[in-house]
């Protein structure tokens, strides 16, 4: 997302003394929009973007221990509060 943007602002920067509706343009220049994500500066068609094989397996991989972990972390950190008497509940009997 960065990068995109940071791409955005260049190519519009490079390119506002460029816009074909300013009258600096003569009718002598030509104006060519080029898409670096998609092609070349010459023009040529760039080839399809490497596909990342497995990419579910890859997420499950890494979100499951992350839920694990935080578990625990959680689990252990709520016995503490407890030992220490930060955070208990009480318990009303309203027998």
């Amino acid at each position: 997302m960065a990068s995109g943007l940071g791409r955005l602002v260049r190519l519009t920067a490079r390119n506002a003394h460029m816009s074909p509706l300013t009258p600096a343009n003569g009718p002598g220049k030509t104006v060519t929009l080029c898409r670096t994500a998609v092609c070349t500066s010459s023009g040529a068609i760039l080839t399809k973007p490497k596909k990342t094989a497995f990419g579910l397996i890859r997420i499950a991989v890494v979100a499951v221990p992350s839920f694990y972990v935080g578990t625990l972390i959680s689990k252990n950190f709520a016995a503490v509060l407890e030992e220490h008497d930060i955070f208990v509940i009480e318990d009303d009997d309203d027998d």
